[in-house]
């Protein structure tokens, strides 16, 4: 099936004026309506605009394969310029909220309770077992600047905590202040076993990448290797209390 050259012309016209309006119709002022975020509307727009050139030139020698791809290629622009995935929409997915890491861990050691509530409230001893971890550096008895590496090194994450609650052996609380470069929060439970020679320690460490294309790059770190990294780090408890800078700490002989 071939076409005359008037109405490939026609056609030709068509699909360019709608890149055009996709073009024009560009903004990244946040309607409230998106479901993508901007880097994704820029790949969109690149992408679709580059599927309906194409498109254009083999539509004289595949008008069906042509109009798929002017077609997919309309619908990548109109994706672009609009921030709106019909398909997200439809699957209710919305990638303009970074997700977050949400941890929950339960240990059990050998260790009395006030030895292990201490060792915890002291926030700089918390790298010495969470490899995560680069320093958690106290600026003041409430707040404390915190350092963490991502998998492979990718880039340095840091940001200001400050205690939001504590119970001297029974609970610790803080999170991230307002403006840091990612919303960090977390506690720390603190029960004694049944036998009272041991103590069981609840760990909740939540991450929440800040919202927007930064976020969603930050976001990006934050993958199945980054919370698996964290488990371990709080798991690790159990080994590092056999230590000798722990018992030494703890008073242990």
């Amino acid at each position: 099936m071939l076409l005359c050259p008037t109405k490939y012309q026609d056609m030709k016209n068509e699909l360019s004026n709608s890149v055009i309006e996709g073009l024009s119709a560009l903004s990244f002022t946040p309607t409230g309506k998106e479901n993508i975020d901007q880097g994704e509307r820029v790949v969109s727009l690149l992408a679709g605009s580059w599927l309906i050139y194409k498109s254009i030139k083999n539509i004289v020698k595949h008008p069906f394969i042509g109009l798929q791809g002017a077609a997919a290629g309309s619908l990548l622009v109109y994706r672009g310029a609009t921030g709106i995935c019909p398909v997200y929409k439809y699957l209710d997915k919305d990638t303009t909220d970074p997700q977050a890491i949400n941890i929950s861990e339960d240990i059990t050691v050998n260790v009395s309770k006030d030895k292990v509530y201490a060792f915890w409230r002291d926030l700089s001893n918390l790298p010495k077992f969470m490899d995560h971890l680069s320093s958690v550096e106290e600026v003041s008895p409430e707040q404390s600047l915190w350092k963490a590496k991502t998998p492979g090194g990718l880039v340095d994450l840091k940001w200001n905590a400050e205690i939001t609650r504590e119970e001297a052996d029974i609970y610790i609380g803080w999170q991230s202040i307002e403006g840091s470069m990612i919303d960090n929060a977390g506690k720390v439970e603190f029960r004694d076993t049944l036998n009272g020679t041991g103590t069981e320690i609840h760990v909740e460490i939540d991450y929440f990448p800040p919202a927007g294309s930064v976020g969603r790059g930050i976001a990006s770190l934050f993958n199945s290797v980054f919370e698996r990294m964290i488990r371990e780090d709080i798991q690790n408890f159990k080994s590092h209390v056999e230590t000798s800078d722990f018992k030494t700490f703890a008073g242990i002989v």
